[in-house]
């Protein structure tokens, strides 16, 4: 069994205040729960209005799936015109 654990630094330019910032990132993580077999939270910066740091976990029989999963999931969150990516790290176990 392998696990693989991402963390991904967003910008969310398109927010005003924490509440926006909220609603925005909820709907991003909320389809990217419903489109791929992740765990997602926010685990930094919750009192930033435009930034925000989720933490992504997949476990898998095979570590070539895990990287599968993040890379789609990081395509994925690239194509939302609401987030910007600017860094991510993961790691397989």
């Amino acid at each position: 069994m392998h696990v693989g654990a991402m963390t991904v630094e967003l910008f969310i330019g398109e927010s005003s205040s924490l509440k926006e910032k909220r609603r925005l990132l909820k709907s991003v993580i909320d389809k990217i729960k419903a489109r791929f077999n992740v765990s997602i939270a926010e685990v930094d910066h919750q009192e930033l209005w435009q930034r925000s740091t989720v933490g992504v976990s997949c476990v898998s029989n095979e570590r070539a799936q895990i990287d599968k999963v993040f890379s789609s999931v990081l395509n994925f969150i690239d194509q939302q015109n609401m987030v910007e990516i600017i860094d991510y790290h993961y790691e397989l176990y």
